[in-house]
C-alpha cells in the first residue's frame, strides 16, 4: 500500500491510506499446498471456467499442479439412436490435453491419483450430478462451485432461463462452497457486488446472450478466489444477498416441456413472448376431428406447437367480437382454402392479438398456421360478422 500525507483540516497532518487493489480483494491472500483439481463439468458455462483455470495452471503450476475432467457419458441420439453426443466440455479437455473421466454416477467410483498425489479441491460448474460427501471429504481443501445468480436466488440447475423469466434487470455470479447435503446451500465465498451487473437488453436478451456475459465473469470469479485461497478455513462468509428480501428467494427449477404449455387464462401476450424468447415455440392443444370420409366423426386432442408467431393488432372489426383468450378465429368464413391475406388469430389475456403464421401440429409438417389448422379440421360452425367482415372462430379454444 501507499501512504500519502497532506495538510488536514486546522493545518494537522493526514495520512491516506491508498490500496492497490479493489476494495473486494484488501485481504491478504492465503497459502495451500498445490492444487490438484478435479474439475466437474458440461456446457458452455463450465468451459468458460476450465479454460480460465488451466491458463492460471500454465501460468502458475505452483499453486496448480493438474486438472483432472469429470464430466457424463455422451447420450445417443438421433434416428435408431445410432449417433452419441458426447458433453461439449469433453471436447475442450481433450484439446487441453487434460485427462478424463466419464462417470454417469458417484456411486463405486473413486477419484483418481495424480503423479502429485491424491485430488485436493473438487470443484463443480454447470455439472448436475451432485458430489456426495465421500468425494468432498476426501479432497483436503474441499469443493468449490461457481453459479451465475446471486444466491441464495435463483437455487437450482436453471438460474439463467429464471433470471430471464422473471424480467431481472440485474444479475450476479456467486463462489460458493459445495454442500454436504444439497445444492447451491454453500457458504458464499465471494460474490458481484451490490447490486449486481445490468442485463443488457433485458426485455430482448436470450439465454445464450446472458451466457456469453456471466461465463467469462464466472471464471474469472472462480480464479481470483483460487488466487486468494477463499477455500482455505478458516473460510469468511461474503455473501450479501441472503440479507436482502429473503422471503421472495426463486428456485431456478430444471425447464420442462410443460413450461412452455400456454396458460390462456393467465398469461398475457408479455408472457407468452417472453417465453418464446427465453424457452422456444410455445404450444398449447387443440381439439381436432377425424375426416368425414373415414367413417364416424372423432375426436382427438392434440399437440400444437406455435413455431411463428406475432403480436399484431387486431383485425378490423374483431375486436368487437366477444371471443375467449385462446379461442383461435380467422378472417375467413367457413374457410376451405386459405387464401391472400387471411391468417389465423387468438387474443389473449390481456385481450391483445397472436397472430399465428406457422404451427406444427402433432402428427404433420410445419405449415402455414390456418392451413395447418384447416388441415387438421379444427375450424367449426361459428360464423361473425362485424363491420362488414365475416369471421370464423374455431370450434374450441386451445388448452
Amino acid at each position: 500500500m501507499f501512504v500519502v500525507r497532506g495538510a488536514g483540516t486546522y493545518g494537522l497532518c493526514r495520512h491516506v491510506i491508498v490500496s492497490r487493489w479493489p476494495a473486494s480483494r484488501l485481504y491478504s491472500t492465503k497459502t495451500y499446498d498445490p492444487l490438484r483439481i478435479l474439475f466437474c463439468g458440461s456446457d458452455e458455462f463450465s468451459i468458460a471456467s476450465l479454460k480460465a483455470l488451466h491458463a492460471y495452471h500454465l501460468k502458475q503450476p505452483n499453486r496448480i499442479a493438474s486438472i483432472d475432467v469429470v464430466c457424463r457419458p455422451g447420450k445417443r441420439v438421433g434416428r435408431g439412436l445410432k449417433k452419441i453426443r458426447q458433453v461439449p466440455i469433453k471436447e475442450t479437455a481433450e484439446a487441453l490435453s487434460l485427462p478424463i473421466h466419464e462417470i454417469d454416477t458417484f456411486t463405486g467410483w473413486t477419484p483418481p491419483v495424480t503423479p502429485n498425489g491424491p485430488i485436493n479441491l473438487i470443484i463443480a460448474v454447470s455439472f448436475g450430478l451432485f458430489v456426495p460427501p465421500r468425494i468432498l471429504n476426501s479432497a483436503s481443501y474441499g469443493g468449490l462451485n461457481m453459479h451465475p445468480s446471486l444466491l441464495p436466488d435463483f437455487r437450482g440447475p436453471a438460474p439463467l432461463h429464471h433470471t430471464l423469466l422473471a424480467g431481472e434487470k440485474l444479475t450476479g455470479v456467486t463462489l460458493q462452497t459445495l454442500h454436504h447435503k444439497s445444492f447451491d446451500h454453500g457458504t458464499v465465498l465471494s460474490q458481484t457486488p451490490p447490486p449486481g451487473f445490468e442485463i443488457p437488453n433485458p426485455d430482448f436478451c436470450t439465454v445464450p446472450e446472458l451466457l456469453n456475459l456471466v461465463a467469462p465473469k464466472g471464471a474469472q470469479s472462480l480464479v481470483d478466489g483460487i488466487k486468494d485461497g477463499l477455500f482455505v478455513p478458516p473460510i469468511q462468509d461474503a455473501g450479501w444477498r441472503a440479507n436482502e428480501a429473503t422471503d421472495n428467494l426463486r428456485h431456478a427449477s430444471k425447464i420442462k416441456p410443460e413450461d412452455l404449455h400456454i396458460d390462456w387464462a393467465n398469461w398475457t401476450m408479455l408472457e407468452i413472448n417472453r417465453r418464446n424468447r427465453i424457452l422456444g415455440p410455445v404450444w398449447s392443444k387443440a381439439l381436432v376431428t377425424s375426416n368425414p370420409s373415414d367413417g364416424p366423426l372423432t375426436f382427438q386432442q392434440k399437440r400444437v406447437i406455435l413455431t411463428e408467431t406475432e403480436e399484431v393488432e387486431p383485425p378490423k372489426g374483431c375486436d368487437s367480437l366477444a371471443l375467449v383468450p385462446g379461442l383461435p378465429f380467422a378472417n375467413a368464413p367457413h374457410p376451405v382454402e386459405p387464401k391472400k391475406g387471411r391468417a389465423l388469430h387468438v387474443f389473449t389475456r390481456d385481450g391483445k392479438v397472436l397472430r399465428i403464421n406457422k404451427m406444427k401440429v402433432e402428427g404433420e409438417p410445419v405449415a402455414d398456421g390456418l392451413r395447418a389448422a384447416i388441415k387438421a379440421r379444427m375450424f367449426g360452425d361459428r360464423s361473425f360478422q362485424s363491420e362488414g367482415v365475416e369471421f370464423t372462430a374455431f370450434r374450441n379454444p386451445l388448452v
